[in-house]
């Protein structure tokens, strides 16, 4: 009987240790699930704290956009660099008159930055249509050019359409397309619309400007 009561004393001594033992391994956390569960945070945390700032930096390298085509497309048609009936971005970008070459100026590189920009544009062409100096001409001046390449006004060597590629020396390479291999048909149809007098008027520094 004693030998009995021993055992049942035992035996619920047994089960109240496995109890809390079972207890202290349940309330015990878990370092791992822990660490992973706040891992997610922290990188929550420092995405939010950098994506301000990398959208302040992405937005400080673009390019002011399209400020100088905007600019080609005010004037319709502008020089690069050369003195003329024209504005030219050159000056423009420097703020005064250039003596000299425009690369050698305290703004160089940003006149360099500028010109790049107006070549890259879908809507600029190049020309060496005054006095055979670069000339850029926004698409709303296409038509009226090429009414007045089509009625001789303007020779078709002056309207052959050139691709540059700036150098880091300032020199250019040029890829040329004969007039009127590069006219678009939008470009075309707004030329049939138009009168060599209308043209002509909308093209009026042509009075002003050198034979090509």
């Amino acid at each position: 009987m004693k030998k009995t009561k021993k055992k049942v004393q035992a035996g619920r001594r047994a089960r109240a240790v496995s109890k809390v033992s079972k207890a202290k391994r349940t309330a015990q956390p878990r370092p791992k699930a822990k660490a992973k569960a706040a891992r997610p945070k922290v990188r929550a945390k420092a995405k939010a704290r950098a994506t301000p700032k990398a959208a302040r930096h992405e937005a400080a390298r673009k390019p002011a956009g399209s400020r100088w085509p905007k600019f080609v497309e005010k004037h319709g048609v502008v020089l690069a660099s050369a003195r003329g009936p024209l504005p030219n971005i050159a000056e423009e970008v420097a703020g005064e008159p250039i003596v000299g070459s425009w690369w050698a100026h305290p703004k160089g590189k940003a006149i360099f930055e500028a010109l790049s920009e107006i070549d890259d544009s879908p809507d600029v062409r190049c020309f060496k249509l005054v006095d055979g100096k670069v000339t850029y001409a926004h698409r709303r001046a296409w038509p009226a050019l090429v009414r007045l390449g089509r009625d001789g006004v303007i020779a078709a060597e002056q309207l052959s359409s050139l691709q540059q590629e700036h150098m880091p020396t300032g020199e250019h390479r040029n890829f040329v397309t004969p007039f009127p291999d590069w006219v678009d048909e939008d470009t075309a149809r707004a030329a049939d619309a138009l009168t060599s007098d209308a043209a002509r008027a909308q093209l009026a520094w042509l009075d002003a400007a050198p034979a090509g």
